[in-house]
């Protein structure tokens, strides 16, 4: 997006923050606040007025299928459905990269199946970058990169071999 992070002074690290949704493993959910809240307080950090937060707020939760569960705290939600509400927070700043760390890993086949699903449709126009250790759910990739010990050791686009590389850490 026309920065250079290695440059990038962290005075400046909000302006690449604004840019980015990240979806964590666990979630990262606060407890004390609901489904609305914890994705209404990305959007309160960076300073939307109210009316504009409930309006993105919604469609973010609508999006991923949760719009009935505003009201409910975390520990109310199933392992699915807090993912969910964790994708609807990365997704609710309308960011240009969606990075995802493990996010079917605390999850069972079925749930993982489904966040899977979402994230596809979120790639149609987004940037999503996924770690992740489940070959299961590699097929649904467009692109898939394995690394070991820093290397690119299996490099596949589109079901196309692309050589492998150094990777310039």
């Amino acid at each position: 997006g026309g920065i250079n992070v290695a440059k990038l002074k962290n005075r400046k690290v909000y302006v690449l923050r604004r840019k980015l949704g990240v979806v964590f493993q666990d979630f990262k959910l606060l407890p004390k606040l609901t489904a609305y809240e914890n994705v209404a307080f990305v959007l309160e950090m960076f300073g939307y007025d109210k009316n504009e937060i409930r309006k993105k707020t919604l469609k973010a939760l609508d999006l991923v299928g949760l719009k009935e569960k505003v009201k409910s705290y975390p520990h109310e939600l199933s392992g699915g459905e807090q993912q969910r509400v964790s994708i609807a927070r990365a997704l609710v700043n309308d960011p240009d990269i969606i990075l995802a760390d493990e996010p079917t890993g605390a999850l069972d086949s079925n749930t993982s199946v489904q966040i899977m699903e979402l994230l596809k449709e979120v790639s149609k126009t987004k940037l999503v970058i996924m770690v992740t250790h489940n070959d299961a759910i590699k097929n649904m990739a467009d692109r898939v990169i394995k690394l070991r010990d820093g290397m690119i050791r299996k490099n596949i686009v589109n079901d196309v071999k692309v050589p492998a590389m150094e990777l310039d850490w």
